[in-house]
C-alpha cells in the first residue's frame, strides 16, 4: 500500500475519532429534564352560530408533558404538550366535544435563589382543535410564571400558571355540519389559562 494512502487513512481515522469523541464530551455536558405536569384549564366561552348567545365550554384538566435541556446557568430549552378534553352545549343543550392538544417550543429564564427557583417562559407553536364536527391547526403563542423546589439534582417540583393565545378564524367550519354551524370563536385569539403541578427529574 502507498505510504501517501496509508497515512491519509491514518488521518481519517484520528479525525473521525476525535469528533465523536468531542460530540461525545458535548453531549454529556447537556443536561436534559423530563417533566410531566397536571393541572386545572379555565376555558374562555364560544359563541353560538348567529352570535347572539353565549356557550359556556367547561373547565377541564389537563395533562402534559415537557422536555427541557439547560441552555446555561440561568436558561433552558423546552419543547411542552399539552392535552385537555373539554364540551359545550349548543342553544339545544346537545352536548359537543372540543379537544386541544398544544405543541409549543419555548424559552425558559432561571432566577435561582438556593433550591427555590422562579421560572419565566415564553413559546411559539400551534394549537389543534378537534371538535365533534371538524379538527384544524392554528398558529399560538404561550407565556408561562412558575416555581421550582429542588429536592436533590434530580428531582424538583414545579408550579407553572400558563397562558395560551390561538390565533383563530371567526369563520372556520370547525363547529359546523354542511351550513349549520352550532357554534364558533367569539373573537380572532382564543385565550386558555391554566395552573399546573408537575415532577422535573433531570438525567
Amino acid at each position: 500500500m502507498p505510504p501517501l494512502k496509508l497515512f491519509s487513512r491514518a488521518i481519517l481515522v484520528s479525525a473521525t475519532l476525535c469528533c465523536a469523541q468531542f460530540l461525545s464530551l458535548n453531549l454529556q455536558a447537556v443536561e436534559f429534564e423530563i417533566t410531566p405536569f397536571i393541572g386545572q384549564t379555565f376555558s374562555p366561552d364560544l359563541v353560538n352560530g348567529n352570535e347572539t348567545n353565549t356557550l359556556p365550554v367547561s373547565d377541564e384538566p389537563n395533562v402534559g408533558l415537557a422536555f427541557s435541556w439547560l441552555d446555561s446557568p440561568s436558561g433552558q430549552g423546552q419543547v411542552i404538550v399539552n392535552f385537555i378534553s373539554r364540551d359545550f352545549k349548543d342553544d339545544n343543550q346537545l352536548k359537543h366535544s372540543f379537544d386541544t392538544i398544544y405543541a409549543h417550543f419555548n424559552g425558559v429564564a432561571l432566577f435561582r435563589e438556593r433550591n427555590y427557583i422562579t421560572t419565566v417562559s415564553l413559546g411559539l407553536g400551534a394549537t389543534y382543535f378537534d371538535s365533534d364536527f371538524d379538527d384544524v391547526i392554528y398558529p399560538s403563542l404561550t407565556a408561562a410564571v412558575g416555581t421550582r423546589y429542588e429536592f436533590s439534582d434530580n428531582l424538583a417540583l414545579v408550579t407553572e400558571l400558563r397562558m395560551y393565545a390561538t390565533l383563530t378564524d371567526e369563520d372556520e367550519q370547525l363547529f359546523c355540519q354542511a351550513d349549520n354551524c352550532v357554534a364558533q370563536f367569539e373573537s380572532a385569539i382564543w385565550l386558555d389559562s391554566q395552573i399546573s403541578i408537575g415532577i422535573a427529574y433531570r438525567f
